[in-house]
């Protein structure tokens, strides 16, 4: 009775490294388009945000919904990467304004630099933690939603309240949050839970994106160089 268990679960275990294996393939494909989107918004300007932050930063939002819907819609055709490849594109795109900063900062690229590797160190430790203990990382999905919709509150909040160490704070804890959601996510993978590689790649590269910004922030908050 055990051998026939153990082969029946054969089928399952070798979906979900396929969905495992081709969501790391689509992550690193992704980056190609975000680089290139980050080296157009270097060069693009971004006045209307420094006009109107909270009007500039609901505009943008929104642009990353609905492609992020589109993703969704089309999860289960080729359009679904396609649209995918488009949404990094923005994202890259997004990346502008805080590359602008960082480069203005005599130690910038430095800072870019090391925020790429550390947040490419936090998403390889955790990613091999939840895939390799296969640990079920699943009760942590509530906590993350509350701690998300707090943050972006939080977020939203200090852009007119303009408070430094509320900023500080806000990038530590996104960290935290979105490195979370790394465990979070590849664990839903690994047990079952989510077998569409499309928005599994989705959802990693937030991740990837959300900690790379907010660890971005706070080197150059902590250790930028003016001139």
């Amino acid at each position: 009775m055990q051998p026939q268990m153990q082969y029946s679960a054969m089928p399952y275990a070798l979906d979900q490294n396929r969905v495992l294996r081709n969501t790391y393939g689509l992550l690193g494909l992704t980056m190609i388009p975000t680089v290139i989107g980050a080296f157009v918004g270097m060069g693009t300007n971004f006045a209307f945000l420094a006009q109107s932050p909270l009007v500039g930063s609901l505009m943008m939002l929104a642009v990353m919904f609905g492609l992020m819907f589109a993703v969704s819609a089309t999860r289960n055709s080729s359009l679904g990467i396609l649209f995918l490849l488009i949404f990094t594109g923005v994202a890259g795109w997004f990346l502008g304004p805080i590359l602008q900063v960082a480069l203005h900062l005599r130690n910038g690229p430095a800072l870019i630099g090391i925020a790429a590797g550390g947040t490419g160190a936090i998403f390889l430790s955790l990613a091999a933690f939840a895939t390799v203990t296969r640990r079920d990382f699943g009760f942590m999905g509530n906590f993350l939603f509350v701690g998300l919709i707090l943050l972006i509150i939080a977020s939203l909040a200090n852009i007119f309240l303009h408070v430094p160490a509320a900023s500080l704070a806000i990038s530590a804890i996104a960290i935290l949050i979105f490195s979370g959601y790394i465990l979070f996510d590849v664990s839903r993978i690994v047990h079952g839970g989510e077998t569409n590689y499309i928005m599994a790649t989705l959802a990693l590269y937030l991740d990837i994106y959300n900690i790379f910004v907010n660890l971005l922030s706070l080197l150059m908050a902590l250790s930028g160089e003016r001139d």
